[in-house]
């Protein structure tokens, strides 16, 4: 089975929807799944100096600061849920273009969704900015990468065109928001749709075809 999935390191419904997938396969006993990490940026116009996300969402929504928060918090409880501890409140926005490249690089070496996970991670339980290669570059390592090569990488502009032709994609699909899961180019799921949802989907795609 091969599942492709669009999304963004700051898409805080990402995560989430990274469990429930986790959990769905687990339960239907595949284990064999490929998976593959498509780029989205939900915010290509941000730069890489980080705005606290409170300010970001407040601007966006039309929201005061306890708006945000009782917004944040329900995110939050969903979270906790999937047995994650979001900090929403103590972080920061920016532009993830430098993520998704590193992560598409990190997947011709097989590691994109170690690397995923641990951005996430970064970003959403321990509040810490993932915009900056120095930012950046110290997960590579913990992913099991060399951080020297994914540097030269990195300057040199490689996988910007990706970047690029995956968002197209995702329009090419219908999608204009993530998360967003494709399985074996015959089912998607748009959003971090219900545990049982993922099961069902998982267990069509299985089906022998008539």
């Amino acid at each position: 089975m091969h599942i492709e999935i669009w999304s963004d390191v700051v898409c805080p419904w990402c995560f989430i929807g990274k469990r429930r997938l986790e959990r769905a396969l687990a339960a239907v006993g595949v284990t064999d799944a490929v998976i593959t990490h498509r780029a989205f940026q939900l915010d290509p116009s941000a730069t890489t100096q980080g705005k606290r996300t409170v300010d970001v969402l407040s601007a966006k929504y039309g929201l005061d600061d306890a708006g945000v928060k009782k917004m944040m918090g329900q995110v939050t409880e969903v979270a906790a849920s999937e047995g994650l501890t979001y900090r929403l409140l103590d972080g920061t926005s920016g532009n993830t273009v430098l993520a998704h490249r590193l992560l598409l690089w990190a997947q011709e070496q097989g590691r994109a969704q170690e690397l995923l996970e641990l951005l996430y991670s970064a970003y959403f339980e321990n509040a810490q900015p993932v915009f900056t290669l120095d930012e950046l570059l110290p997960y590579v390592t913990e992913a099991g990468l060399d951080a020297s090569a994914a540097r030269i990488a990195m300057e040199s502009n490689a996988y910007a065109a990706e970047v690029e032709s995956d968002a197209e994609l995702a329009r090419a699909f219908g999608a204009n928001g993530v998360p967003f899961f494709v399985f074996d180019r015959k089912y998607g799921i748009s959003g971090a749709q219900p545990f049982e949802v993922f099961v069902q989907t998982i267990e069509k795609t299985l089906e022998p075809a008539e």
